[in-house]
């Protein structure tokens, strides 16, 4: 089935237009009860080398619900998140605007933070609304909420710290402040930033432990998370907790919250978008018994295969409705595998869980944010089919703006491009360059095959092997591995790349368009090199 598609807008691709004007009477007859379902699945520190379609030579985790959705549609090769770490790389995603934007230069949202994304920043979600869709958001969000602590009782929801064993004890007055508070709506999250409906954990290994649907926890928090939820790298610090929280029944009913939004959204005339942003394979790794052991390799690995399972559960249920034909379905994952999961244990047993590159979760090299990228959308996709584009996941919401036929406004989107060209099998760029960071906020500019970095290191946790070169340029059309710095011979390329990244910060967007203010003042890495 061809869906309407806005083809004045795509003045570089006459060519593949020429091929396409034979149905244009279809397009003309096309209506919003005809627009596509949308499904996006988020998996969280699941790194490019995981999933087996991505690594067969050095990837020994089946994900066969996976590598069935690419085989059934296109995978992107060089498909990056904004960051190496989880916050950013979530904001950049949902509004289509760089992370480095807004007040989060390096790191992620704290506990008890307050809203990243802004009341009035247009979002994936808040789009599809405009174009008549229902909208949801399942799973983490981990992008800051208007907690209801009163600054006078902070005090009162403070936590054991990163990995805190203390077995704090809660008293009355803990318990009186926590109702007082969670009894409350909990304001800035998705259902006020575009999404209809919500339901899931902000982070599952911080507090407070228990689910949240809308704007209310599911019950009131009343005792401290108890000390067995953090062993095996689980939970990271104690806080409130509803009694008897445990961690392992948190990704089935994402899972299950999914299916159940799938079947009964299907059953009416409006089209519906979901955004499933998974708790797994990210610490805790609290997997279900059926699971444990599976993978012969060890506990993150087992994750990852009961993760790939939720991801069958759920194209199993767009099967089901009927609507597969006109679903378009969107897998990737926030940034890199963590070292801390037994990477180096997986490696001995042939595992590479960043494929051939460098770094993983955290680093701005490519093991920290180029992450796997599959897209199904039958009758637009060939399936089984790659693309080598550079591609960013700032770019969902402008290919969803050209899905829905509608402009984005000046404001919104500033870093997205639209990717439907290279859905249709197109093989020509659709963005000239994109930009990434590690956790520190050290960032990577990508121009075409080149890749530049204004700083040592990598930005993250993996040790600096190259301390004498103070930046770093790569050709990754030859070294994907990013092992032979550049900088040293190629004074011209890097003073050109680094003009173009300060252009890419002063103007506020990376699109055509009106100059637009970042929230902040951008930290540089170093100071800007005159051209």
């Amino acid at each position: 089935m061809f869906l309407g598609i806005p083809y004045c807008r795509w003045v570089c691709f006459s060519a593949l237009w020429a091929l396409l004007t034979l149905p244009s009477q279809l397009v003309a007859q096309q209506t919003a009860d005809q627009l596509p379902n949308i499904v996006i699945i988020y998996a969280d520190d699941l790194g490019f080398g995981d999933v087996q379609c991505y690594n067969r030579e050095r990837g020994k985790i089946p994900t066969p619900n996976i590598d069935s959705l690419a085989t059934q549609g296109m995978r992107f090769m060089d498909a990056h998140s904004s960051s190496g770490v989880c916050s950013p790389s979530r904001y950049t995603l949902l509004t289509g605007r760089y992370h480095w934007r807004t007040r989060l230069q390096a790191g992620i949202v704290g506990l008890w933070g307050p809203p990243l994304i802004g009341p009035t920043r247009l979002t994936i979600g808040g789009l599809a609304k405009r174009s008549g869709y229902r909208t949801a958001c399942v799973g983490k969000w981990h992008l800051g909420w208007n907690w209801p602590i009163p600054k006078d009782n902070k005090k009162l929801f403070a936590t054991s710290g990163y990995g805190g064993k203390k077995n704090l004890e809660v008293t009355d007055e803990h318990r009186v402040a926590w109702r007082e508070a969670f009894s409350r709506p909990i304001t800035g999250g998705p259902i006020d930033l575009g999404f209809d409906e919500y339901f899931g954990t902000d982070v599952p290994n911080w507090p407070p432990y228990c689910f949240i649907e809308n704007d209310r926890t599911v019950g009131i928090p009343s005792e401290y998370a108890g000390i067995e939820l953090f062993e095996k790298n689980q939970a990271s610090q104690q806080g409130p907790a509803i009694e008897g929280w445990r961690l392992e029944p948190i990704l089935p009913e994402l899972g299950k919250r999914t299916v159940d939004f799938i079947a009964r959204e299907s059953k009416t005339t409006e089209p519906y978008l979901i955004f499933l942003p998974l708790t797994s394979p990210h610490t805790p790794l609290s997997v279900n018994d059926a699971f444990l052991g599976k993978s012969g390799l060890n506990r993150y690995a087992d994750f990852v295969i009961e993760t790939d399972a939720v991801v069958g559960r759920v194209l199993e249920a767009i099967e089901k409705s009927g609507n597969a034909e006109n679903t378009l379905v969107i897998f990737t994952s926030d940034n890199g595998c963590a070292p801390y999961i037994g990477m180096r244990d997986l490696e001995a047993k042939g595992h590479f869980a960043s494929g051939p590159l460098r770094g993983a979760k955290s680093d701005v090299w490519e093991g920290g944010h180029r992450v796997p990228f599959i897209v199904r959308w039958p009758g637009v996709t060939a399936p089984g089919s790659t693309c080598g584009q550079l591609i960013h996941q700032a770019d969902l919401i402008a290919t969803l703006a050209a899905v829905f036929e509608v402009e984005l406004p000046n404001n919104a989107g500033e870093d997205s491009f639209n990717l439907l060209p290279l859905f249709l099998g197109n093989d020509e760029p659709v963005r000239e360059n994109a930009v990434s960071t590690g956790m520190n906020g050290l960032p990577a500019l990508r121009n075409g095959d080149w890749k530049y970095i204004p700083g040592p290191g990598s930005g993250g946790w993996s040790k600096n092997q190259d301390q004498k070169m103070p930046r770093q340029l790569y050709n990754l059309k030859d070294d994907i591995g990013e092992t032979n710095n550049l900088f040293a011979t190629e004074s011209d390329r890097v003073k050109a790349m680094h003009y173009q990244l300060e252009q890419l910060i002063v103007r506020g967007r990376s699109t055509p368009g009106k100059v637009q203010a970042n929230d902040v003042e951008v930290r540089r890495y170093p100071r800007a090199i005159k051209k």
